[in-house]
């Protein structure tokens, strides 16, 4: 998005930040809606709904963080999605520490939140790109909410029982590669947007929804996401041999 606020005052910052906040905000009652129709359904205690709640606000706080200093209008409509979608993740977030839940009606019900923020991720870029106002903002948060909901959805299946712990490793390869950019800061050179990495969070969320579903034999989904995590392991080492053979001799990014 481009913009021709070159000098932003302190008054116009805050107006800014309040208005993306309160858009935010906004998000607090369809998260409600999910939170307290999941914890009527399941009995599930107060607490659900509480961590629930936490992880949209530190989600939100994130979000604050990583606005440009451009003054902008507000979230614009592809980052309004996104911030749906991390309602459903921030609903999904709080049934780690409940893996009771885990039964065949409960697998279907994590399914389909699961499959609607899957769906929407197609949405948000999608609506930008129609509006005029994509960002590297925008990237971000969708990649950040992207990673995150492929770890919470690695932590569910881990907590089911279903396949051992090892399938926490789908969740974990983006966190991973940020480590390894504190020791080789090379590694934090950005990278060409392609279609590979989109694809790539797609199969992921794909395996781990065959994982939890309760009609794949247990083998099967074991085979299925053991493929999908070595072909994810070959992207990221695409991506760190593209980066390699392009890092700076003093091995910094100004």
């Amino acid at each position: 998005m481009t913009t021709a606020a070159h000098h932003t005052t302190p008054g116009h910052s805050r107006g800014r930040r309040c208005r993306i906040l309160a858009e935010l905000a906004i998000g607090l009652v369809p998260l409600v809606l999910v939170t307290t129709t999941t914890a009527s359904w399941f009995e599930l205690p107060g607490s659900y709904l509480v961590l629930a709640i936490a992880t949209y606000l530190v989600i939100a706080a994130l979000v604050l963080s990583w606005l440009p200093s451009q003054d902008w209008p507000g979230l614009g409509a592809g980052n309004r999605v996104t911030a749906g979608r991390a309602t459903l993740v921030a609903s999904m977030t709080a049934l780690i520490p409940h893996p009771q839940i885990l039964f065949d009606e409960g697998y279907w019900w994590v399914i389909g939140m699961a499959t609607v923020a899957l769906c929407l991720d197609g949405v948000d870029g999608l609506l930008a790109r129609r509006t005029g106002t994509t960002t590297a903002f925008g990237a971000r948060f969708d990649m950040e909410l992207d990673s995150f909901f492929m770890l919470v959805l690695a932590t569910l299946v881990w907590r089911s029982n279903r396949v051992g712990p090892w399938i926490l490793g789908l969740g974990l390869p983006r966190y991973l590669f940020i480590a390894a950019g504190w020791f080789w800061p090379w590694l934090r050179a950005p990278l060409p947007p392609l279609v590979r990495r989109k694809a790539g969070c797609v199969a992921q969320g794909v395996a781990l929804l065959v994982c939890l579903g309760p009609i794949v034999p247990v083998y099967v989904a074991s085979i299925f996401s053991a493929g999908t995590f070595a072909l994810l392991v070959a992207s990221f080492a695409v991506d760190v041999m593209w980066l390699f053979q392009r890092r700076r001799p003093a091995g910094r990014i100004p």
